[in-house]
């Protein structure tokens, strides 16, 4: 039989270290200003998903403008970067644009927005929707040329594609590829391999036979192609309608200590929110 005092000290031991992990989470130490403000100082590094980046950037910037004694340094990469980065200890956070794979579970995750992945064309196509199956057939070579879809001066298409390890990547094959019944590995050999959502930007805008799909920060000089009819829009987004999204996410090693744990949580806070809806990114629903 047990006795009570051993008890007791198990128990004093479990509230002891669970006080101890409450406390590792909650951050380091850090001194009011004068203002009521917590003043915040070091720096932090971050790297992954791009994206991610571009909301990273204006977040850490609108973060730095309220904290002048902290610095950060926003790298690119690709999700695959982000994710082994931080769990080398090289970044204090990484950013990835897809779910958390089994291995990479003991990474903590905060999302931060959520994002679609836009179907993208050079602007002088005429065609203005097509269907994820359409996209699949064009993406594994049995749509070869635009006037099968309506363009008869469109010629033969150009796809342009993310590398392996992407986050957007990844989504597009889930929810495009595989929902119409085919695999990553049909993908035509011929696609041209581009290693950010930046490169498929500028390749079919000088490309007008060009698609691809990339993150929603970065649709700019493109034309948005409907997806099942539905306009890729943030409302339409925010209400499910539009069919291909994702969370986009920070991930730690540890629980963070300041200023890292005070940018995450400006991040996921109504005025980082803010921030990712009016660069046109999917605000969190944390209500």
């Amino acid at each position: 039989m047990v006795r009570k005092g051993m008890v007791f000290s198990v128990i004093g031991v479990l509230i002891m270290g669970l006080v101890f992990l409450i406390g590792t989470c909650g951050g380091g130490e850090s001194s009011p200003q004068a203002d009521g403000q917590v003043e915040l100082s070091g720096t932090i590094t971050e790297s992954g998903s791009t994206s991610v980046k571009p909301l990273a950037e204006r977040m850490a910037d609108a973060f730095m403008n309220k904290h002048d004694k902290v610095r950060i340094e926003i790298g690119g990469g690709g999700s695959g970067k982000g994710v082994s980065s931080c769990a080398a200890g090289i970044s204090d956070i990484g950013a990835i644009s897809r779910p958390v794979d089994l291995p990479e579970s003991d990474l903590i995750t905060y999302p931060i927005a959520r994002d679609a992945v836009a179907i993208v064309v050079n602007e002088d196509n005429t065609v203005e929707g097509l269907s994820r199956e359409q996209v699949a057939q064009i993406y594994t070579g049995e749509i070869t040329k635009w006037g099968e879809l309506g363009w008869s001066e469109g010629g033969t298409i150009t796809v342009y594609c993310r590398e392996k390890g992407s986050g957007t990547m990844d989504c597009f094959v889930d929810r495009v590829i595989e929902y119409a019944g085919d695999e990553e590995e049909e993908i035509v050999k011929k696609a041209e391999r581009v290693d950010s959502n930046a490169g498929i930007q500028a390749g079919i805008q000088s490309d007008s036979s060009g698609i691809g799909f990339v993150s929603l920060g970065y649709v700019q000089g493109l034309k948005v192609m409907k997806l099942e009819g539905v306009e890729c829009t943030v409302d339409n987004c925010l209400s499910g309608e539009y069919p291909v999204l994702r969370r986009l996410q920070f991930v730690t090693r540890t629980c963070p200590e300041q200023p890292v744990k005070g940018f995450i949580d400006f991040c996921r806070s109504s005025e980082g929110q803010q921030i990712a809806e009016e660069i046109g990114y999917v605000p969190l629903n944390l209500e």
